[in-house]
């Protein structure tokens, strides 16, 4: 196997097939309400959810829209209800607990997936999803945007944040038991380079990530992200080389960490610039063409933790 598929992952947890019903909160982000330079270079007005359903429609009937399309199309059984667009933890404590307790009562709901940021990850909500874990008996996933570890692109591309903080959201969350934490991030990001992909990947090893979703960078129209690009002020690296920091991604992260996704997707009628015009399967393909022809493989180069250096040049003389 080239990598570890989150579809795979999913399926071990539950037993089969399970699909993402993405639910769409009155809720913004704090990094878009402070500050002159109010959110991050490249998020548009919609946020990242594209299919997401109106926020006025409550969670009941957004899941009911979606479930109504995935059980005709692939005859699901189980979801997850996907609380995907802006910072889901970035309201009042007693909303967050009425819109998780209605995701809970849903039929089939197996797991709720709050995706947050990591300056946001408090304790607070983080109870609050543990007790309606225990009391209906779902499992709990906590997506964090890292996007790089380059905390100077960070900076760049006004995230709001550092490294620090996603360190400390990941050490918040493991302390709850049953909770599985995702990260994304993006691999050809303005200023970035192969190095700090790579770095990037050593660090989720390293904080023990159980799921990654690996995005192209996309320009949504009316962002300052597109504004730049189109008055050329950034460049997109070219579609080989961020072929390359994927495959090296890949070969740097463990084996059992699933990948969601290898390419961004978005409207093409919403992007300035997506995944070099071509579509995000052929891309994958060509990838995973490229990886069985190197004999590439995930976790292939993951051997640098441990006190590496130390056990390569003394401790396995030791043991004989």
């Amino acid at each position: 196997m080239l990598y570890y598929p989150y579809s795979l992952y999913l399926k071990e947890q539950y037993g089969e097939k399970v699909y993402k019903l993405p639910v769409n909160l009155p809720v913004s982000c704090p990094n878009r309400v402070e500050g002159e330079r109010a959110g991050c270079a490249f998020c548009a007005g919609a946020g990242t959810g594209f299919e997401a359903q109106s926020s006025q429609m409550c969670v009941t009937e957004q899941l009911l829209t979606v479930q109504e399309i995935i059980r005709k199309k692939y005859h699901a059984r189980k979801y997850i209800a996907y609380f995907q667009n802006y910072t889901n933890t970035f309201l009042p404590l007693s909303d967050f607990r009425a819109y998780l307790e209605e995701a809970a009562a849903f039929p089939d709901i197996v797991e709720i997936s709050v995706s947050t940021r990591p300056d946001c990850a408090a304790e607070e909500y983080l109870d609050i999803m543990q007790d309606v874990a225990k009391r209906k008996g779902i499992r709990m996933n906590v997506e964090l945007g890292l996007q790089t570890a380059n905390y100077h692109t960070l900076d760049i591309v006004n995230r709001g944040h550092g490294l620090a903080e996603f360190i400390d959201a990941v050490l918040t969350v493991k302390k709850y038991e049953g909770f599985s934490i995702c990260s994304h991030v993006i691999l050809n990001l303005p200023g970035d380079n192969l190095k700090d992909v790579e770095e990037t990947a050593k660090i989720l090893t390293a904080l023990g990530i159980d799921i990654v979703k690996i995005h192209s960078l996309y320009i949504a129209k009316n962002t300052r992200l597109c504004d730049w690009y189109e008055n050329g002020k950034i460049a997109v690296c070219s579609k080989e080389e961020y072929m390359e920091r994927v495959i090296a991604f890949l070969e740097l992260i463990p084996a059992s960490m699933a990948v969601e996704r290898l390419f961004s997707r978005i409207p093409q009628k919403d992007a300035a610039f997506s995944n070099w015009g071509m579509s995000w399967w052929k891309l994958k393909d060509e990838v995973l063409d490229t990886m069985q022809k190197r004999g590439s493989f995930q976790g292939k180069r993951c051997c640098y933790l441990n006190g590496a250096k130390a056990r390569k040049f003394f401790l396995h003389r030791e043991a004989f």
